[in-house]
């Protein structure tokens, strides 16, 4: 903390990846990276390393979201100290070697930040994903690109519940950065899905290069969803789903859901209801890829998270 009051100096960010791929079948990252690996001018900026990279080569090679296990769930410590043998699945083998390029995951020499880059099938337009509550530079980082974005919405989503967070690609930066952009099938290209992504990037860099300049950035205040309960859907004794997410809850993604709202549609026609005693904020709803981990959405709260001020540290 810097001797001003509530002023945090901060240390530069001089090196940034940009993952595409993590998924194989999310083609708006996946084309991005492809496209700066062949021309970077775009992400170039003063003063910063910007390495676009493909997390997940074979999966990307065969369009699917995973090989053997999903590599967006891989990288925990157990993994990552793994003895490099014969027999780990694939995803286990790429995540130490992208922790060995990216990290070491919560070392002083891992890269300053990752940006990495999803779509969903779901109606949650663009979002930003944070793993933490306190990270004053992903803080202001948002509420910049917020900002930017106007008239345009940019949700955040706060992925900090205890037993939900999971070890993501990205965990391996001091400031990770998760951006899903949707609603885009799996194997498809969008062109508004597209663009949309690639302008959050570009205030996302902007960003990291006015800070690196000597910008201060005042205090703020971030809306924030934060992740609370994953709803799956109603099921059989053998495990079998019973019902469909309900047609008024289907694309209403940060939408409030309150007590007595439909919320499932069996398929003989009966209307489940939510039942939960606070409105809930859903996303992820309907989400293709979430079948296999049972999760019909996931519910959040919301809250206002407040940043100190924030400039580069001096040397």
């Amino acid at each position: 903390m810097s001797s001003r009051t509530n002023i945090s100096c901060l240390q530069e960010a001089k090196r940034v990846a940009i993952f595409g791929g993590t998924h194989g079948n999310e083609m708006s990252g996946i084309t991005l990276v492809n496209m700066w690996i062949q021309n970077s001018a775009e992400i170039e900026r003063n003063g910063l390393v910007v390495k676009p990279f493909i997390s997940n080569p074979r999966a990307v090679e065969k369009c699917t979201r995973y090989i053997d296990t999903d590599l967006n769930r891989a990288f925990t410590p157990e993994n990552l100290s793994a003895p490099d043998v014969e027999g780990l699945p694939y995803e286990v083998q790429r995540a130490k070697e992208i922790n060995r390029m990216f990290g070491p995951k919560g070392s002083s020499d891992a890269y300053d930040a990752i940006f990495d880059l999803h779509n969903t099938t779901s109606n949650m337009g663009s979002t930003l994903i944070l793993e933490s509550s306190t990270d004053l530079f992903n803080l202001q980082m948002v509420h910049y690109i917020k900002k930017a974005m106007v008239p345009h919405t940019c949700s955040v989503l706060l992925n900090e519940h205890p037993q939900l967070k999971y070890s993501t690609t990205r965990s391996v930066a001091k400031h990770p950065i998760g951006l899903e952009v949707g609603p885009q099938p799996q194997g498809v290209l969008r062109s508004n899905v597209f663009e949309s992504m690639r302008t959050i990037l570009k205030h996302a860099l902007d960003f990291i290069e006015l800070f690196n300049s000597g910008v201060e950035f005042p205090p703020c205040t971030v809306d924030v969803f934060r992740v609370q309960e994953r709803m799956d859907y109603p099921r059989d004794t053998n495990g079998n789903i019973t019902a469909m997410v309900h047609p008024h809850l289907q694309d209403c993604d940060w939408e409030p859901l309150n007590r007595g709202d439909p919320m499932f549609l069996t398929f003989d026609g009966r209307t489940v209801l939510y039942e939960g005693a606070n409105t809930v904020y859903p996303t992820f709803i309907n989400e293709a890829a979430y079948y296999e981990k049972q999760q019909a959405f996931m519910t959040t709260c919301r809250e206002i998270l407040a940043a100190y001020a924030i400039r580069k540290a001096c040397k």
